[in-house]
């Protein structure tokens, strides 16, 4: 790995493409997961590269459905067991969720390489290696474990590919899935987008589980209830045009004055869903119905 002094000014960003190349050179990460690395970090750039108010309002949405989830999954790809290993071990067990790996350019020498990365950074049971088409996808990320993803109500997607994305919805089951792009598909298909660094999402997730633990089901239902992907989604939207505004108003020396506050996607309507994932996901046996 390249030796990057800590007073770069774009250390963070160098750090993370160190990682994902070593994940290259270990076999975990495909060379395309290079590009993708590179498109993430430029919708970082014009985000701030700062967790925003409604990503971190979806990451708590994102746990609270993790931990009221019969079955929850947690998706790895290469680049997301390059970048952060032992924060998916961690949320795993911390919530419950099983980990499994799912590959777009799949190879079996891949996955078991992926499964020994994870356990070498505290996870217990990875699944992965034992996978069947079960998806209606004519790629490989089709091939998913019956008793893992196959029968999951509840699935965490970090740094999806869209098309997946989509099955797992028409499927009924619910997706959340991290991705700095808020244009992208897997953004639009899923029913919680966190719009963030997987970098900063997974920590701040793993901080939030223990008090969110504490609550009782019906207090981790209000939050969900509260919900709205759309105004997340927006939300990303417009700090990308306003930081993009603010740029081009430096380069042209005009002075800003103070904008009022963005609205706070909290107060915003309901998440869409429906009745049949509701009950799968939410009820456990109990009365608490989605509208």
């Amino acid at each position: 790995m390249t030796e990057i002094p800590k007073n770069h000014p774009r250390y963070e960003s160098l750090m993370t493409r160190e990682q994902i190349v070593a994940g290259v050179e270990k076999g975990i990460t495909g060379r395309q997961g290079l590009i993708a690395q590179g498109r993430g970090e430029a919708f970082d750039y014009l985000i701030g590269e700062e967790t925003i108010q409604s990503a971190e309002y979806a990451e708590a949405v994102a746990v609270s459905l993790l931990l009221l989830a019969e079955k929850p999954v947690i998706s790895v790809n290469g680049n997301a067991a390059a970048l952060v290993p032992a924060e998916l071990a961690a949320l795993s067990k911390l919530t419950g969720a099983v980990l499994e790996v799912n590959l777009f350019h799949r190879t079996d020498e891949r996955v078991k390489k992926i499964v020994e990365e994870l356990k070498a950074n505290g996870a217990d049971v990875v699944l992965g290696e034992n996978a069947e088409p079960l998806l209606p996808l004519e790629h490989e990320r089709a091939k998913v474990e019956r008793k893992g993803i196959y029968e999951a109500d509840v699935i965490f997607v970090p740094l999806e590919d869209g098309d997946r994305c989509q099955a797992l919805t028409g499927m009924n089951k619910l997706v959340i899935a991290v991705d700095l792009n808020p244009l992208s598909r897997t953004a639009q298909a899923a029913h919680v987008s966190i719009v963030d660094n997987l970098k900063r999402a997974l920590p701040k997730m793993i901080e939030m589980v223990p008090d969110f633990k504490d609550m009782t089901k019906e207090d981790l239902w209000e939050i969900v209830e509260a919900y709205d992907n759309k105004a997340v989604l927006t939300d990303a939207i417009e700090t990308i045009k306003e930081n993009l505004a603010k740029k081009q108003n430096e380069i042209l020396g005009i002075v800003e004055e103070d904008n009022a506050p963005a609205p706070d996607p909290k107060t915003t309507a309901k998440m869409e869903r429906k009745a049949e994932i509701a009950r799968k996901v939410l009820m456990r046996g109990g009365d608490l119905m989605m509208e």
